[in-house]
């Protein structure tokens, strides 16, 4: 067996004028933990896409186990030994974990089988490597995490020697992306390879033997990781040197801007979510909200920003009461100075069938300056895209580019840069930089910082311990819909940790 469990050669892709891959040259050892890493836009899931058959190089050679391999389709990839678990999971939701993982592997007509036999190896698996899920639970009904270990059985059930997981741990808590990083060295230490496709260089540090950087569609280095550093590869990836740290002055809150009083708000399911919740946001501070997905701080947000219903409870902008608990308008809100920065750009944030100028003025279109007469002003609308693209660093820089076509980095500046450019005293920000580079992250990061500095309010939601304490003034931490504690910045992760896990305050202090 060749000591290379993957070789890629000379690797070239373009998608009409944009070259997403220049004469990639990689080798990825057996039995190691491969990270690649670069900028959204960088080449890195078109690579991967590449070696696992979605897409098909326009020249260059791949070897899986030093033997040149056609791989026209993923099933091409699955009989070379490999699996791919993508950043947005595909699985279908009302189907059961068992059926999902037999999908498309059926082996017979009738089924009985091939369930009894997939049953029998997905104990096996569970066993193995630690993947334990019941495999007869909807996937609709499991968590994310759960929903992930189901990826990776679908792969291992189907023979995978080489996992390549794609932005794995974007949508997982910390403690599920740890259970994640467990599971992975189990995977190497079975000899199997691991290719980690990701942004957060602490992940890199923290798993893989080997990391390999792109830039612009090149491969520019290739470390061990124990010979690197963060600040390195950040540097490699961006070319430049960037900073790590977030760097702000004091802050110097003025007026309450947003005030929140008793709230309540139920779910789809009549569950009680948000559970009489009482906060405010003056000018001038960022107050971040720390917490576990799912206690309740994705449902406080679409409800202040008039989204989703409320069950009771007031609130108030700039001294103005709203109305949440009836048909709430998020477009009055808008014009009343409050933007909202959803947590799930796909589904809430963007028109991803849109053209890039489309949704850079998205909820924002009856404004004048985008008028002209009772029609668009299509000109206007033009430039003032291409002033968000220069003024962001938004690439590729074409405002007439279908939206899907962006990488979720850019996506993410797009509707940043609609809601910040519009000057609101209040901006509602969840998850500001899920799925985002590290160069990426620091000019959000400084966005925030100048949006408080310039006197306005910003509630901060993020699953990223390390952003809500490097940027917020105060911190409120949710657990099972209630605020637990409030907490400076200067407060431990292992504090904020034990307040997220329900600890009563007293405990946590202690």
């Amino acid at each position: 067996m060749a000591e290379n469990a993957i070789e890629l050669i000379g690797i070239n892709k373009s998608f009409g004028a944009v070259r997403a891959n220049r004469d990639i040259a990689l080798e990825i050892p057996r039995g190691t933990i491969h990270g690649i890493i670069g900028e959204n836009g960088a080449g890195k899931s078109t690579l991967m896409s590449i070696l696992y058959g979605f897409y098909q190089a326009d020249s260059g050679e791949i070897r899986v186990n030093g033997k040149p391999t056609a791989i026209k389709t993923p099933n091409d990839a699955i009989a070379a030994g490999i699996g791919m678990v993508h950043q947005h999971f595909m699985l279908v939701e009302n189907f059961s974990v068992l059926e999902n993982v037999i999908l498309g592997a059926e082996g017979e007509a009738l089924l009985t089988k091939s369930i009894a036999k997939a049953r029998s190896e997905l104990r096996r698996l569970e066993k193995e490597y630690g993947l334990e899920v019941d495999p007869d639970a909807l996937i609709e009904e499991l968590p994310v995490g759960l929903q992930q270990r189901v990826e990776i059985l679908k792969a291992l059930y189907r023979g995978a020697e080489i996992l390549i997981l794609d932005e794995p741990t974007g949508v997982l808590t910390p403690a599920e992306a740890d259970h994640l990083f467990r599971i992975l060295e189990q995977l190497k230490e079975q000899g199997k390879t691991v290719v980690l496709i990701t942004h957060k260089l602490r992940e890199i540090m923290a798993i893989t033997d080997n990391v390999s950087v792109m830039r612009q569609g090149t491969m520019v280095a290739t470390r061990k990781t124990s010979e690197t550093t963060v600040e390195e590869l950040a540097e490699l990836m961006v070319g430049r040197r960037v900073l790590l740290r977030v760097e702000k002055g004091e802050a110097k809150p003025g007026a309450v801007k947003l005030a929140v009083k008793n709230l309540t708000v139920k779910d789809s399911r009549g569950v009680t979510m948000v559970d009489d919740v009482s906060f405010d946001i003056r000018a001038g501070e960022i107050v971040g909200i720390a917490g576990v997905a799912g206690n309740g701080q994705s449902e406080l947000m679409e409800a202040v920003s008039g989204i989703r219903k409320a069950v009771s409870g007031t609130v108030m902008l700039d001294g103005t009461p709203i109305d949440l608990t009836g048909q709430a308008d998020p477009g009055e809100l808008r014009d009343r100075g409050l933007a909202h920065v959803p947590e799930d750009r796909h589904h809430v944030g963007l028109v991803l069938a849109f053209d890039e100028s489309e949704n850079s003025i998205l909820g924002y279109h009856d404004k004048p300056q985008y008028l002209k007469g009772p029609f668009l002003n299509l000109e206007a609308i033009q430039k003032d895209a291409q002033d968000k693209i220069e003024k962001y660093d938004i690439r590729p820089a074409n405002p007439r580019l279908k939206t899907a076509n962006f990488s979720g980095g850019n996506q993410q500046k797009i509707v940043l840069a609609r809601e910040i450019e519009q000057d609101p005293g209040v901006l509602i920000v969840g998850q500001p930089t899920r799925g985002v580079d590290v160069g990426a992250i620091e000019f959000i990061h400084k966005r925030l910082i100048a949006m408080r500095d310039q006197g306005k309010a910003v509630l901060l939601i993020s699953v990223e311990l390390d952003e809500i304490r490097s940027l917020s003034d105060r911190i409120l931490v949710m657990f099972a819909g209630r605020v637990v504690g409030e907490r400076g910045p200067e407060t431990s992760e292992g504090e904020l940790g034990l307040l997220m896990a329900g600890v009563e305050h007293k405990e946590a202090a202690e």
